[in-house]
């Protein structure tokens, strides 16, 4: 056939078949029987997988009516035809490039949900370090994702459940595949919440991440992220830091956008002893229950103090008291506790308890004494 020489090899393989099941419709009632359509749909779906554009398959196809292949089909359809004729010549011409688009397009789809489920189960055996590593890499180096070296996981949720059919997934999962670093990210949603895995320990995007989840969520969702681990192994433990900053969150009534792993490290150093914390602030600030109204006003100014950097002029400002109002707490804090916030050991001591203390949800939630 003219011009076959620059196409791959299945496109000429196609060509004379369908030219003379052309001529064969033509001649006969002007339509495709349902054995040249599966035939159609067939040849299609060999054209999407082995790369032939579908604009260079209908061409090829429809071509061999308007005389770019000089056979003996083509000959009969260059004759003049009557009305009729030329109706069930152009009702088969539709009928053909309607069913290779159809054909095509089923090929696309289907390849595309095997990518999508090689994509969730290689992310499903990396997030619990279930899979084996040598196929793993292999899938890594199908779906375009660097496995080796560091990552960080970082996880959003929302009030609405994410899924992988949810207009939000799909605009986050296109906004990360963009850009020119789109290899360090891999974003997929599991159960109920949209993950993402960032490659490289300084790589920005579990922040773009954060930034497109914010965007496509209308109401206040919130994202985690681990600090960055090697290998295949640190992606599972990086998962469980996140899902776990979520947990201590919660705990500490954090509701800030993005939280980082390595922001709340000292609540989970203080939570792997329940005990020892436990004691430490029943030991440290038990006496601030002798104030009058609860503890609760003491220990907010507490907090305050340390989280303004130890200084009263800043704290009464974020309480909205006067200073000499924060010098009176704070001589109260000293009296009934029996620690002073200016002294560099005691000093410590009551932080510590005062994180512990949130990280327990005292005064709200009554301590529970240890064995």
């Amino acid at each position: 056939m003219a011009g076959s020489s620059d196409l791959p090899r299945d496109g000429a393989r196609i060509g004379q078949p369908h030219e003379e099941m052309l001529a064969r419709s033509l001649a006969q009632t002007g339509d495709l029987g349902a054995d040249d359509r599966a035939r159609l749909r067939e040849e299609a779906a060999h054209a999407a997988a082995h790369g032939t554009p579908l604009r260079e398959l209908i061409d090829r196809y429809l071509g061999a009516l308007c005389g770019t292949c000089p056979s003996s089909a083509a000959e009969a359809a260059r004759r003049p035809l009557s009305p009729v004729v030329a109706a069930d010549a152009l009702h088969a011409i539709r009928d053909i490039a309607v069913t290779l688009t159809e054909g095509y397009e089923a090929a696309h789809r289907a390849a595309i949900r095997r990518e999508e489920e090689i994509r969730h189960s290689f992310v499903d055996e990396l997030l619990h370090g279930a899979g084996d590593l040598g196929r793993m890499a292999a899938q890594a180096h199908r779906i375009g994702f660097r496995l080796a070296g560091p990552h960080r996981v970082a996880v959003a949720r929302s009030e609405a459940a994410f899924t992988a059919a949810d207009p939000a997934t799909r605009y986050v999962e296109e906004a990360m595949s963009t850009g020119h670093d789109a290899w360090e990210s891999l974003v997929v949603a599991k159960d109920g919440q949209l993950i993402c895995i960032c490659a490289g320990s300084v790589t920005t995007a579990p922040e773009r991440f954060a930034d497109h989840v914010e965007r496509s969520v209308a109401r206040h969702p919130q994202t985690a992220v681990s600090r960055p681990r090697p290998g295949a192994n640190g992606v599972v433990r990086s998962y469980r830091e996140a899902r776990e900053t979520f947990d201590l969150a919660d705990r500490l009534g954090d509701s800030r956008p993005v939280i980082h792993a390595s922001d709340l490290l000292v609540f989970q150093v203080l939570g792997r002893d329940r005990a020892a914390i436990t004691d430490l602030v029943a030991t440290v600030l038990g006496g601030l229950e002798q104030a009058r109204g609860g503890p609760g006003p003491l220990l907010e100014t507490l907090t305050m103090y340390f989280d303004s950097g130890c200084a009263k002029t800043v704290t009464a400002r974020r309480l909205g008291l006067s200073v000499r109002a924060v010098t009176y707490r704070m001589a109260r804090v000293r009296i009934l506790t029996g620690y002073d916030p200016t002294i560099p050991d005691q000093r410590y001591a009551l932080q510590t308890a005062t994180l512990g203390a949130r990280l327990l949800n005292w005064p709200t939630i009554p301590l529970q004494p240890s064995d």
